[in-house]
């Protein structure tokens, strides 16, 4: 086979080069995308008439019927074509002859490529959007259940001071509420047309380059044709955004592992969504949080890869930057894939309200409420903090709690202590006193759930 770029050439690439240099094993995803990049460039290369109309609208008709025949299934890729683009234009060239050899007219590879994959990432950009909207929604809504589900809140994985288990769903929320903000970002330093850039340095034909990025829904164009063509930014964002989404899911999927442990018998995931043990009859594994957890180094290491990729290229495009599309597509379809099952799992999980309960009860929890009822009646702040941990100290050695301290116990520690203080350390207090913005108040939280209802209606 004959190389579209092959005039300079006097020899026929080796077989095992032309495997080691092709990309279309993982770049044919982006056929859609090529080819509606292509339409649009004929139908700007007739309207300019840098060719003729009719050879353009035959470009478009004929782009339009190998997409169909793709979509069929009936179209086999060349690994010696090397890519999608090249792919492509050798059918169209099959099939229209020298009418199809003008497409290439007035743009490079380089500019096509850096068209592709950036059509190829808004896409997904979308679809990802749209998913953590949905984990957000379900996040939500599950909140609405459990705003007065008291649990222990954790600082170094110790129990702390008591919240809701809404509280803590929430803070997830607000957590993909910014993984979605990244994204949407993303999306607009994305959605700028490079195609007119060509090799690097434009071209001599009088391209319309903001009629081609409106046809193609682009909102800018590129103000550098270097710039346009070696830069892969929005790549490496979309990395480092998606790492930190899945940053995200992996901090939840340890907590959804530890919680449906033994240890805390907090949750117990649903049949569909774990497994069991080849050998141990009686065990129940949280192997899709598990999977998921393990799964964020995967996109951690495409980030760091492309990275170092790019770090020392020359301007401008350089082979290496071939090494971008694996990267990008895998953790897009890993994240594709988590998502859901992620949503799914937390959606169908049963929570144990009373181990929840429980577990604040020791752990000493309600240490700090005792500390600020001294505050409240007179006593310096380091002074109650100090009060409380001895009286801590002293339950610790009577293998009691706070709660069940006589009045003569506080007051052997503290002479301040009236039988006011019981009622302030009750759990349920705790918490509905924390009535401040960002709190676990079931006040506050409805209030909160309320807003995050409106805001995702909003984006619907």
């Amino acid at each position: 086979m004959s190389k579209l770029w092959g005039g300079r050439f006097t020899k026929q690439t080796d077989g095992f080069t032309d495997h080691f240099h092709s990309s279309i094993s993982f770049d044919s995803r982006m056929y859609k995308q090529d080819i509606e990049g292509s339409m649009a460039h004929a139908k700007m290369l007739g309207k300019q008439g840098i060719i003729s109309q009719e050879d353009a609208d035959l470009l478009v008709k004929t782009l339009g019927e190998v997409l169909a025949d793709i979509e069929a299934g009936h179209v086999t890729f060349d690994e010696k074509a090397e890519d999608i683009h090249m792919n492509i234009e050798t059918i169209l060239i099959e099939r229209i002859g020298d009418v199809g050899k003008r497409l290439h007219t007035g743009r490079s590879r380089n500019d096509q490529v850096a068209l592709d994959i950036r059509m190829y990432v808004k896409e997904e950009i979308t679809t990802i959007r749209s998913l953590i909207k949905t984990l957000a929604v379900t996040l939500n809504n599950l909140a609405k259940d459990h705003t007065e589900t008291i649990m222990p809140g954790y600082t170094h994985l110790q129990r702390a001071q008591p919240i809701t288990l809404a509280h803590h769903l929430l803070a997830y929320v607000e957590m993909f509420k910014r993984d979605n903000d990244r994204l949407k970002d993303v999306y607009r330093r994305t959605n700028v047309l490079p195609l007119g850039s060509g090799a690097l340095a434009t071209t001599t034909y009088p391209l319309d380059r903001y009629f081609v990025a409106e046809e193609l829904g682009f909102d800018d164009i590129t103000l550098n044709s270097l710039d346009g063509v070696s830069d892969r930014d929005f790549c490496i964002e979309l990395l480092s955004a998606l790492s930190i989404l899945m940053m995200h899911l992996s901090r939840f999927c340890e907590e959804i592992i530890l919680w449906s442990s033994h240890e805390f018998r907090f949750v117990e995931l649903d049949d569909s969504y774990a497994t069991g043990s080849s050998i141990m009859p009686q065990k129940k594994n949280p192997d899709m949080a598990e999977l998921i957890r393990g799964k964020t180094g995967r996109v951690y290491g495409y980030l760091m890869g492309l990275l170092t990729t790019m770090k020392g290229l020359p301007l401008a495009y350089n082979k290496d930057m071939q090494e971008d599309k694996e990267g990008v597509f895998a953790a897009i379809d890993t994240v594709k894939m988590c998502l859901p099952v992620f949503t799914g799992m937390v959606k169908t999980m049963t929570v144990r309200k009373d181990n929840m309960y429980q577990a604040t009860k020791g752990g000493f929890t309600n240490a700090t409420d005792a500390a600020d009822w001294l505050v409240k009646h007179g006593v310096p702040f380091r002074d109650a903090h100090s009060i409380i941990g001895h009286l801590v100290l002293y339950c610790i050695e009577h293998n009691t709690n706070l709660d069940d301290l006589s009045l003569e116990e506080y007051q052997a520690i503290s002479p301040v202590f009236d039988e006011t203080v019981y009622d302030a350390i009750r759990v349920e207090k705790c918490v509905a006193a924390r009535n401040v913005p960002g709190g676990p108040s079931k006040e506050y939280i409805d209030t909160l759930i309320a807003k995050n209802d409106a805001l995702f209606q909003q984006e619907a």
